[in-house]
């Protein structure tokens, strides 16, 4: 170890990378000074220690295994991770590691580049990004609710001096009618702004979809319109990682503008909604298909833009939140429409949000490290 290390030790410690060299047990040998600033620890208090030190808890079954794995057998690991310091707190670095042989003994070098910074960047454009958006959203906000408003005062006015008990009821109506949607037009507008980060959980993909088709079914069948579900070899078991209200609610919303979209069909032919659930590259895709009259072409690029509808009594908030809550789960959002041609709407959802260095053994050659490591 100490021929290893002679004349280079400054030289480490000098860098501005985290750098630390362990045994094939991954016992620490050498830890240069970043590597305290960047954990926390002092260097006697590493030395002799594992690497695991430096991981979570639920990265022990097969993150770090993997990685010693490709250490030792590939070409080593290289990439972002999530790591913790002695205080607990967890911190996002880039980890290269390889290793070497030094007189018949093998020794894995760990090279960690803090890049917390960089992500709180990230965060802070997002932020950014997030308000901007909300801006815009404010300006169409006032454009939107300042008709509804001119209208209920012009309405209101018009009723004070109105003798005629006829035209009151109109205009009582008139005045209900455009309060009710100003409600709509909030209620939407909180479930948009108000959206919090997704908490996921484990659900079976089959149940989340029946439970929100479930109660959109009978206001379905009351406008002849029929709802299959098709599932083709997905198994009842398959679950997915979300956050099951919000996607309960995203869905809701799609299988009601199916049902929108169809209502006023008067064709003879049976009216259906077609939603489809398959299992593509670990994602669960979730199609929902209608024979409505299909969206204009012109239209397609703006059909997530907030109040935007092709339907002059509609809000134009439901797929807004579609796509936020979608992307939200790291999924996509994916339209496919003509005019009568129907619409075919796909959410694409990762049924497992860790990598599979993080889930599964890379090889039965990874499994033994799990104990020694």
């Amino acid at each position: 170890m100490e021929d290893i290390l002679k004349g280079k030790t400054l030289f480490l410690d000098l860098v501005q990378v985290a750098f630390v060299l362990t045994d094939i047990h991954s016992k620490i040998l050498y830890a240069n000074h970043f590597t305290e600033r960047l954990f926390g620890y002092c260097q006697k208090e590493m030395e002799g220690q594992r690497i695991r030190i430096f991981f979570l808890e639920e990265d022990l079954t097969y993150f770090l295994p993997n990685i010693i794995y490709l250490t030792l057998y590939q070409n080593g690991f290289d990439g972002e991770i999530l790591l913790k310091q002695k205080d607990g707190k967890k911190i996002f670095v880039h980890l290269t590691t390889s290793s070497f042989k030094e007189g018949g003994e093998s020794f894995l070098a760990f090279s960690f580049h803090e890049i917390q910074r960089l992500k709180m960047v990230e965060r802070e454009k997002l932020l950014m990004d997030h308000w901007a958006s909300l801006g815009l959203m404010m300006e169409e906000i006032a454009h939107q609710i300042r008709n509804p408003i001119v209208s209920l005062g012009g309405y209101t006015r018009r009723l004070s001096r109105e003798p005629s008990s006829l035209k009151r009821k109109v205009y009582l109506n008139r005045i209900m009618e455009e309060a009710k949607r100003l409600e709509r037009m909030v209620q939407r507008l909180e479930e948009v702004i108000l959206i919090q980060k997704p908490l996921l959980k484990k659900e079976r993909i089959l149940e989340v979809i029946e439970g929100a088709l479930q109660p959109l079914s009978n206001e379905a069948k009351s406008k002849g319109i029929s709802i299959y579900l098709e599932t083709g070899s997905l198994d009842r078991e398959e679950s997915f990682l979300v956050d099951k209200p919000l996607i309960t609610k995203a869905l809701s919303h799609l299988i009601e503008n199916s049902i929108d979209a169809m209502s006023t069909q008067s064709v003879k032919k049976e009216k259906m909604i077609r939603v489809t659930v398959t299992r593509y590259q670990g994602n669960a895709l979730i199609s929902i298909q209608d024979q409505g009259e299909g969206i204009p072409k012109k239209h397609l690029g703006h059909l997530f833009d907030p109040f935007f509808s092709t339907r002059p009594d509609r809000i134009g908030l439901g797929l807004t939140f579609v796509k936020r809550v979608v992307e939200g789960h790291g999924g996509k959002v994916h339209i496919e429409s003509g005019r009568r041609k129907g619409t075919t709407v796909t959410l694409i959802l990762p049924m497992e949000r860790r990598r599979p260095i993080r889930r599964e053994w890379l090889s039965p050659e990874a499994q033994p490290f799990q104990l020694s490591y």
